[in-house]
């Protein structure tokens, strides 16, 4: 094969590097002699305390393969349980299930399903120590609740796209706080389910009438994000799998959905009930976005928005107020722009203030992309270590972690699944480990029999995979884990049994 072949390969299988083969330089900065990318808006110190939890995040999870390979090679040796264990402790923080290995001398060692046991004790360990590890983002965010609420908004409902590499969106991309006014549920696609949304909105809009919600929500409204994503580098076989990597598709697919869920409520409630929306892409090579303007009317155009690696390079030399004040005034000049972006009168004032924090808050990630991953990241493509069905946890944030499907039944997430299980036929499968799935769903304790019921629904879920996938349940190929936690309690993430009625944490 040559070197073009072997490079094209490469790029498909979304494994690249700058060592390997060559990318394309970031469009808003190079570093190198003579040329310093500091813009005067970025956060390094958030960036810095970014870059070690993403290590210590990471570390957990490639310590795996490495543990697993020397288990592999010492399986013959006297007393191998113990050194085995002893090996695990020290380099993965937790012991292994003492039945796979006890007989390892005679029928080799499982390492299916030891792959995916750690692959799960390590997500613990994230939700173990999230307190810790998401502080700093929590302290110095630049969209944090308080401004959220300044900005008109009771509740940021954000449904990215599914794939891996939009699992750090809020803490990173979009340096958004983790706070109980936003939720994420990602579909392949971005393709959100409607009825779904509605029944969201309706209940958030419960709460505020009812006062449930934070002081000074009362009177906010409800604003609707979706995500699409894109590559830059290979857009031909790294943007979204579930468009065929067909941006414009990915693009005008978000888009149609939120006119329809904004239709569905007007409709049902009335003409001006439906919530504030934005459209909002992702460079998933760089993590630079693009924000659509809505108009006067709440109106989004695939051509009207504002590309934040296009505003990094434009201000990178500019103090920090000239820079902010050429962020609002490109913003503006783009809501009255002519052409295929034309809309209908200017954005209300909150949503014009949190778009332009938004995209301030975007330059931070993109410096830190730049000066933590060389411009681009060096696999552009799927790298996710475990599939998260259900309800998604606030714990672990970051890039290619998980694949997550949001889904109440297998049936109606089918095409999400389906799509998760294609990616680790790739990661996984072909290299002769199993599908590691987590399935988690939420309860409250203040609801009699609601912890019973979570616990009934992820099995039900599970069952429901296993009869889906048969062909890798059969073949030991499939290994699920059941998680539940409480939104008004402490237990957050706790493994469930399947023999057992309670929730044991290992």
């Amino acid at each position: 094969m040559n070197t073009r072949k072997r490079q094209a390969a490469m790029l498909r299988a979304g494994v690249v590097s700058a060592a390997n083969v060559a990318l394309p330089p970031n469009p808003a900065c190079v570093a190198g002699p003579g040329q310093q990318c500091a813009h005067a808006l970025v956060d390094r110190e958030l960036n810095q305390r970014l870059y070690e939890y993403e290590q210590r995040v990471r570390e957990r999870f490639t310590r795996i393969l490495e543990t697993l390979k020397v288990l592999s090679s010492m399986r013959h040796q006297s007393d191998f349980v113990a050194k085995a264990q002893q090996l695990a402790s020290m380099q993965l923080g937790y012991a292994l299930p003492d039945h796979l290995l006890e007989d390892a001398w005679i029928a080799g060692l499982d390492l299916r399903a030891l792959h995916a046991y750690c692959t799960f004790q390590s997500f613990h360990a994230c939700v173990e120590n999230a307190e810790s590890d998401q502080q700093a983002l929590r302290e110095r965010s630049l969209l944090d609740p308080d401004f959220i609420r300044g900005c008109g908004f009771h509740t940021v409902d954000i449904s990215p796209c599914a794939d891996g590499r939009l699992q750090g969106l809020v803490p990173f991309i979009f340096r958004m706080a983790p706070n109980s006014a936003v939720t994420v549920k990602a579909y392949a696609g971005a393709l959100f389910d409607i009825e779904s949304d509605i029944a969201d909105w309706t209940h958030r809009e419960l709460l505020r009438l009812s006062d449930g919600l934070a002081p000074g929500s009362a009177e906010g409204n409800y604003l609707k994000i979706a995500v699409y994503h894109f590559s830059t580098s290979n857009p031909g076989h790294q943007g979204c799998a579930a468009h065929g990597s067909n941006d414009h598709q990915a693009t005008e697919a978000a888009l149609d959905r939120l006119k329809e869920l904004r239709s569905a409520i007007d409709n049902i409630y009335g003409f001006g009930a439906a919530p504030d929306c934005l459209l909002i892409g992702v460079d998933t090579d760089i993590d630079a976005i693009r924000v659509h303007l809505p108009d006067a009317q709440g109106h989004l155009n695939v051509h009207r928005f504002v590309d934040s690696s296009q505003l990094y390079r434009d201000t990178l030399n500019m103090d920090s107020a000239t820079a902010r004040q050429h962020i609002a005034s490109t913003v503006d000049q783009t809501q009255h722009m002519d052409g295929w972006g034309r809309g209908e009168g200017e954005m209300v004032a909150g949503m014009r203030e949190f778009v332009i924090h938004l995209l301030e808050a975007n330059l931070s990630q993109i410096e830190y992309v730049i000066q933590h991953h060389e411009g681009r990241y060096q696999v552009i493509g799927h790298n996710e270590r475990f599939i998260c069905v259900g309800e998604a946890m606030t714990e672990l944030q970051l890039r290619n972690k998980f694949y997550f499907a949001h889904l109440d039944t297998v049936e109606e997430g089918a095409n999400d699944m389906d799509v998760g299980i294609r990616i680790f036929t790739g990661l996984n499968i072909q290299h002769g480990l199993g599908v590691p799935v987590l399935i988690h769903f939420h309860y409250s304790s203040r609801v009699p029999g609601a912890r019973e019921r979570a616990i009934q629904r992820c099995q039900r879920v599970k069952n429901a995979l296993a009869s889906r996938y048969a062909h890798l349940q059969n073949n030991h190929q499939l290994f699920c884990q059941m998680a539940i936690s409480d939104v008004h309690g402490s237990e957050r993430g706790c493994f469930v049994e399947d023999v057992e009625s309670e929730c044991t944490v290992h």
